[in-house]
């Protein structure tokens, strides 16, 4: 399966990327990394936060490669794209997946099911995705990368 196979299947809509949305997008991301680490977060916004800065390095690797997500299934296929853009192994993919999940519980279902130990690694990830999106973009897309990347 690939990209083209999503487009196809309309997972995936056509998309003319400009380096200003890539710039926002990152911009996002930063937001989102500084503002989970406010003093006084509860663990579960915590993770939801950074959760939320990860799945925006997934958009901006798919709009570097001209595409946006149709609406259906949106936070899990942005997840699966990563192993197309970024080339994300399937073990970095598996523990966003349990994110998303354990987000979807803690944001619809039940307060506090989050763990500061689990909000931590969420950041991690989030920031380890940021770096990769950086560098990918520097080497696939340097035309839309940020400079010095």
């Amino acid at each position: 399966m690939s990209l083209k196979d999503w487009l196809r299947n309309a997972w995936l809509t056509e998309h003319e990327p400009s380096r200003q949305e890539i710039s926002d997008l990152l911009t996002l991301i930063a937001r989102d990394l500084n503002d989970c680490q406010s003093p006084g977060l509860s663990a579960d916004w915590q993770m939801a936060i950074a959760y939320n800065a990860a799945l925006q390095v997934a958009v901006a690797g798919l709009a570097a490669e001209g595409y946006r997500l149709s609406r259906e299934s949106h936070h899990y296929r942005a997840i699966q794209s990563l192993a197309f853009t970024l080339g994300c192994d399937t073990t970095t993919i598996t523990h966003l997946e349990a994110f998303r999940k354990k987000r979807n519980i803690s944001d619809y279902e039940r307060a506090g099911s989050v763990s500061g130990r689990e909000a931590s690694e969420m950041l991690m990830l989030a920031e380890h995705l940021r770096t990769e999106l950086i560098r990918w973009l520097g080497h696939a897309h340097p035309d839309l990368a940020p400079p010095g990347a």
